[in-house]
């Protein structure tokens, strides 16, 4: 019998995407066979001539599943899916019978099995098929992914623990993620208390960790849909801080921190120069992750050759300051199946900071 665990949260970049990699990467050393299902992707991308939500592409990429794609990714949503069901152009009864039927066919295939929601608890409402029903209709006992806060944190819960209850769905657990290391034990104190009258256990998850957190270069690059020019080991430099580069020279150079992003005007041509030319030397090349060049002044060819010349990573954009650092700011970074680095230290971090022997004795 297949054990099933139904990964949901109380928003968006909680963690359960890293959840997923850690439960799957610890569960094939117990169990022959595991799987993965998104039951449907808000999020497409193309994957082996396929469209398919971007987090199934990245498990089977990085676990080797990509005969499973088809199942993995049953329902895979447009920008007019919808308005296409309030118009009664599709109905979402079609969805929920793929995806029960992908369900049904890894449970065939596996000792155990992760289904992802998506987005908080009332994702896909629209279609019938946000995570409280998808959990109830799968059978699936379901593992609530949570910041790592308290007060807050309680209070997203019991908002989205109110459609599981509704539908009558099995929460069993919540898994904090990124805790602050020295508030750990504390914070799990007081929200294990906050449920000790209930049947949902908690249990730790991730600690905070920069490195998962913040953005690599190339996602930068996807995110601001600019070309990025560097080579494979600069894309995948993961940026620490950002810096904004309109004070002087001698400021900029005095704030850069490890792997800092620089925020450049390209008017400024002497903190571009300087910048590059820093570049070359080794006590700075490990604080510059890179620039980017904004604004609608043209580079001068002179200024163009010592960037080239510097091979420092930048990209190339017309739109302000302002718009490219709240864009940055706004956003909170995935990982993608070329975070090798990130996928490494969830990994390895899973076996450390996970009791997978107690995640699995409670489903």
């Amino acid at each position: 019998m297949c054990k099933k665990i139904f990964i949901a949260a109380t928003g968006q970049h909680c963690g359960k995407t890293t959840t997923s990699l850690s439960l799957l990467h610890l569960a094939r050393k117990k169990y022959n066979r595991v799987g993965f299902i998104k039951p449907f992707g808000p999020k497409r991308t193309s994957y082996l001539g396929k469209f398919v939500d971007i987090d199934a592409a990245l498990i089977a990429h990085v676990y080797g599943m990509d005969d499973q794609l088809e199942l993995m990714s049953p329902v895979v949503l447009d920008s007019h899916t919808t308005r296409d069901v309030l118009e009664g152009k599709i109905d979402s009864q079609k969805y929920l019978e793929q995806i029960c039927h992908a369900t049904n066919e890894l449970e065939k295939k596996c000792d155990f099995l992760i289904i992802e929601g998506a987005g908080h608890t009332g994702v896909g409402s629209v279609l019938a098929l946000n995570n409280a029903q998808l959990a109830k209709k799968l059978d699936a006992p379901v593992l609530m992914v949570a910041g790592g806060g308290v007060g807050s944190v309680i209070d997203a819960l019991h908002l989205n623990l109110a459609l599981f209850r509704e539908t009558g769905a099995d929460v069993r657990m919540v898994l904090p993620n990124k805790l602050i290391k020295s508030k750990r034990e504390n914070t799990l104190h007081y929200l294990r208390l906050a449920f000790e009258e209930t049947d949902i256990q908690v249990v730790g998850g991730f600690n905070y960790s920069p490195i998962l957190a913040n953005p690599t270069m190339k996602y930068l690059s996807e995110l601001l849909q600019l070309e990025l020019q560097a080579d494979q080991h600069q894309a995948s430099c993961i940026v620490h801080h950002i810096l904004l580069g309109g004070a002087s020279t001698q400021r900029i150079i005095e704030l850069l921190q490890e792997s800092t992003l620089v925020i450049v005007p390209s008017s400024r041509d002497e903190v571009l120069v300087m910048l590059s030319t820093l570049y070359h030397l080794s006590e700075f090349k490990d604080k510059i992750a890179g620039l980017v060049i904004n604004g609608v002044a043209p580079l001068t060819e002179i200024v163009q050759r010592v960037i080239d010349d510097a091979k420092i990573p930048y990209m190339r954009t017309a739109v302000t300051t302002a718009e490219v650092y709240t864009t940055i700011q706004e956003d909170v970074a995935k990982i993608g199946a070329d975070d090798e680095e990130k996928i490494a230290l969830i990994q390895q971090l899973a076996e450390s900071e996970l009791d997978f022997e107690l995640i699995d004795s409670l489903f």
